[in-house]
């Protein structure tokens, strides 16, 4: 389902269907009357920044080797290594498709935030959803109660919707990169977690 979600939304970003509404909501977060000042007083700029980090490379980097370690030091090496293969391949897919469909960034509004690849998909936003998303299924399995593991959960849609609004925001990203972004994050976290599921009731992985 959502790689075909994926697929048809890629298909209509290159046909170029999707530029109007990309363009409205863009500019819906600019004041109209000066598109290089984001809406909001400067404070809110200033805390749209800090979010936009939490799906930069320094911290998703951190947070992952935080987590990894946890899972080695608690004796949980099976999960440990299954969410370092998911994470790698998961940056392997971000470039791999960034390059392969290098859409230009937005030159519509100012950028409030420094950039270097191509704009689709949107590499804060596919990255988030799938470490954040990976971690709350990996630390479910550690055997924490149901309403910690819901908790998990929450804090990852939290941090990923955060993290992909910011871009919009900030104006480094279309809305349907961002999109885009969450889609495959989310879809690799689920591939990610369903096989080590499987693998785990064939008696593959003893976690």
């Amino acid at each position: 389902m959502i790689i075909f979600g994926f697929v048809q939304l890629s298909s209509v970003v290159i046909a170029g269907s999707s530029a109007h509404i990309d363009e409205k909501i863009l500019l819906m977060l600019r004041n109209e009357y000066d598109v290089s000042d984001p809406i909001g007083p400067m404070w809110v700029e200033e805390m749209m920044r800090d979010i936009t980090a939490f799906g930069g490379v320094g911290i998703l980097v951190a947070i992952s080797l935080m987590v990894f370690s946890y899972l080695l030091l608690s004796g949980n090496h099976t999960l440990a290594w299954s969410f370092f293969v998911a994470i790698t391949t998961g940056i392997t897919v971000s470039f791999a498709l960034k390059y392969g469909f290098t859409r230009p960034r937005p030159d519509l509004v100012p950028h409030g935030s420094y950039v270097y690849t191509s704009s689709f998909p949107s590499g804060h936003a596919m990255m988030s959803s799938l470490i954040y998303f990976t971690i709350a299924g990996m630390l479910a399995k550690v055997g924490f109660e149901r309403r910690i593991k819901s908790y998990f959960f929450f804090v990852a849609v939290i941090l990923t919707v955060a993290v992909g609004v910011s871009r919009v925001y900030l104006g480094v990203h279309w809305p349907t990169d961002v999109l885009a972004g969450w889609m495959t994050g989310t879809g690799w976290a689920m591939l990610s977690l369903f096989i080590v599921r499987y693998c785990r009731a064939k008696n593959w992985l003893q976690i």
